[in-house]
């Protein structure tokens, strides 16, 4: 192993979970998973990751046991006799090649079309039933529907652990119902899940409250969350360090391990006046282990990408020296992993050359 690559691969230990080493396959949309059951098929794409050195994998967004968390019949679901019978295979996959794995939960909210989805006759779930700032699709969820969708991600959970994932990861992030709630372009609630910033913590507070309640103090929990949502790339949640900390306090409190801190670049530095990018701000605010993830080795971040644009693989020194001078803890990667189920492995040998680079159009062909 070269000297240089050394602290990525050093392990590290979440809640009393060891992993081997510092690499986490981020979690990557991809709809093959008919009727919401993945299949075989999604076991060996994940063991293929796990046997080639990634540290620990965290699934596809896989949703939750509502009625309307799904916006693609394709997509896994994470409740049901026959999907959480395919996630076991999964685990049971994965553990075979000693590998480490957490199902991402999800639930759409408001990014959820309809008429594109299972149960089109219902209307789709959202804090203020805002699909954007000032697009009204639907009424606020009511506190009852709230109590529900609570309930159902803490029974996901118990049912991540009773089948064997090591740990659960919460999407909080990217405009999905967890960050409507966090948004106020989209949550103009004025109950106790509306007000400010803080006050929008709340539906996920309570959410991870209940995860912990259910699983216990010893079960890793994982939230990520992002600055940019989809309908709009430019948004912040927090414009300030301290604003940024203030979000970050109870969701910490309640009981998050470890935040993922979605950019888009990872290189880019969060705030003026400092070169920290937002998982670095997010562990020195918290003093929680985060995980940076953001066109980890390529040239172009993912939005370009699907643009049209390709991105070409690049290295990592820049990743490398963040990482050893402790400015976040893990590394998420995301296509490279995507496109190349043995990038660890060859990031650890230094087979750098080898590497592959990004081209959306390739997608349909990939496992």
């Amino acid at each position: 192993m070269s000297s240089n690559v050394a602290p990525l691969f050093e392990p590290f230990t979440i809640n009393g979970l060891t992993l081997p080493n510092r690499i986490v396959m981020a979690p990557m949309t991809r709809s093959k998973s008919p009727g919401g059951v993945p299949g075989p098929d999604v076991a060996a794409y994940y063991r293929r990751r796990a046997e080639a050195d990634c540290g620990l994998i965290i699934t596809e967004g896989t949703t939750v046991n509502t009625p309307v968390a799904t916006s693609d019949p394709n997509v896994p679901q994470f409740w049901g006799e026959d999907a959480l019978k395919g996630w076991k295979r999964v685990v049971e996959e994965v553990h075979g090649v000693g590998g480490k794995i957490m199902p991402q939960l999800w639930h759409t909210g408001m990014t959820r079309n309809p008429e594109k989805s299972t149960n089109s006759h219902l209307p789709s779930h959202g804090p203020s039933g805002l699909a954007m700032p000032g697009k009204k699709r639907s009424e606020p969820m009511t506190r009852q529907e709230i109590k529900d969708t609570i309930e159902a991600f803490a029974q996901a959970a118990v049912d991540a652990r009773e089948i064997g994932f090591d740990g659960i990861e919460l999407h909080g992030a990217h405009g999905y119902l967890i960050d409507q709630f966090f948004w106020e372009g989209t949550n103009q609630r004025d109950d106790e899940y509306g007000g400010d910033l803080v006050g929008r913590t709340r539906f996920a507070v309570e959410i991870v409250e209940s995860i912990r309640h259910r699983v216990g103090n010893d079960y890793p929990i994982i939230l990520r969350f992002s600055q940019w949502k989809q309908q709009d790339y430019t948004v912040k949640l927090a414009h300030t360090p301290e604003e940024l900390g203030a979000f970050l306090k109870p969701l910490s409190d309640a009981g998050v391990d470890v935040f993922h801190c979605s950019q888009r670049r990872f290189w880019e530095p969060e705030f003026e006046g400092s070169d920290l990018n937002l998982a670095g701000w997010t562990k020195k605010l918290t003093g929680k282990p985060s995980i940076t993830v953001g066109s980890v080795s390529l040239s172009g971040e993912f939005i370009a990408s699907f643009a049209g644009e390709s991105s070409e693989a690049t290295g990592i020194d820049e990743l490398l020296e963040r990482l050893a001078r402790n400015e976040f803890d893990l590394v998420g990667v995301g296509r490279a992993l995507l496109v190349d189920p043995a990038w660890a492995r060859k990031i650890r040998t230094g087979a750098f050359d080898q590497l592959m680079p990004f081209r959306a159009e390739a997608l349909a062909t990939l496992s």
